[in-house]
């Protein structure tokens, strides 16, 4: 097991095989510790190699037995990445209290106002983009306890993982800082949607939804009443298991950019079959705040941060 300062660096080079286990291990290693894999498989779906840690992966371009006149030049490169890493000072910055947010292009407007509210306050907001891997690393960092509290605001992965969208957390999503305890403040932001690449990647059984071209490369797909009822019970459950101070706010004007009156999305007998859910299904000591706004209004992002700076006062 590695110990702490006993480890300065470590790099890799395989196959598919060789790059399962080497990457196993430097998965298991801190932030921060400078890791390099060259790789065969370096230019395809890193996901399950990377997973959430600061692995750097080079393609081997060749095979990586023996030295040619190719992998020469690949494996001097790959060494020199990693001692510059090891020879970089790192410089200290000030320490400020941090907090996890979870953002999203269509609550980009919210996160921005929580950020500005929040560091008023001598408080750092750590912005984690809600993209499957996002979330993925936001629940790995809180449980090594690198935040003091979270506004969890955006947690459209839930709807990726319930309708097979490209972009889900896993089954993780949502529970580490209530099992840890922490301050968390929860809104369903963006579960008005689900994620696909190009519109000709959607599912066939999803063709005849309500489909919007984010750009070339993302679909996204609004969720209907039943699908919200199934989210609506998969949040009240994960969130029944915290051990800590937990919120939940619920805009009525809307999940997210799309979803307000007039755009694409607005959907309001979706909306109110989430809502229904939470109320039917959450914990009751834990307060369902609904909020006669937008998820990305002023009013929204006052009232989360009030209660988030409500709980950060009882610590």
């Amino acid at each position: 097991m590695y110990a702490e300062g006993n480890l300065d660096a470590i790099f890799g080079m395989g196959g598919s095989a060789g790059t399962a286990i080497i990457s196993a291990a430097m998965r298991a290693l801190p932030l921060g510790v400078p890791k390099v894999l060259v790789s065969t498989v370096a230019s395809g779906d890193t996901k399950p190699y990377v997973g959430t840690k600061d692995i750097v992966m080079i393609p081997s371009i060749v095979d990586v037995a023996g030295v040619n006149a190719i992998s020469v030049d690949i494996y001097s490169r790959a060494v020199g990445a990693l001692t510059g890493m090891m020879e970089t000072e790192v410089p200290e910055i000030e320490s400020k209290p941090l907090i996890a947010a979870s953002m999203f292009g269509n609550t980009t407007k919210l996160i921005e106002q929580c950020k500005e509210i929040m560091e008023v306050e001598n408080y750092e907001v750590m912005v984690f983009h809600a993209t499957g891997t996002g979330g993925m690393t936001m629940e790995d960092l809180i449980e090594n306890d690198y935040f003091i509290a979270a506004l969890d605001l955006t947690t459209t992965e839930l709807a990726d993982e319930l309708c097979g969208g490209v972009m889900s957390a896993g089954p993780r999503r949502l529970t580490t800082a209530g099992l840890k305890g922490i301050p968390q403040v929860v809104a369903p932001g963006c579960l008005d949607m689900v994620n696909f690449w190009a519109i000709d990647t959607v599912p066939e059984k999803y063709k005849n939804r309500k489909l919007y071209p984010w750009n070339p490369n993302v679909t996204l797909m609004r969720t209907n009443p039943e699908e919200n009822t199934k989210l609506g019970q998969i949040m009240a459950e994960r969130l029944n298991q915290s051990k800590g101070p937990t919120a939940v706010f619920f805009p009525l004007k809307g999940l997210s950019q799309l979803d307000s009156p007039g755009e694409d999305f607005w959907w309001p007998e979706a909306n109110k079959a989430l809502l229904y859910a939470l109320k039917e299904n959450l914990r009751k000591d834990i307060p369902l705040i609904e909020v006669d706004a937008n998820i990305n209004d002023a009013e929204f992002a006052k009232a989360v941060t009030d209660k988030m700076f409500e709980f950060l006062s009882k610590r």
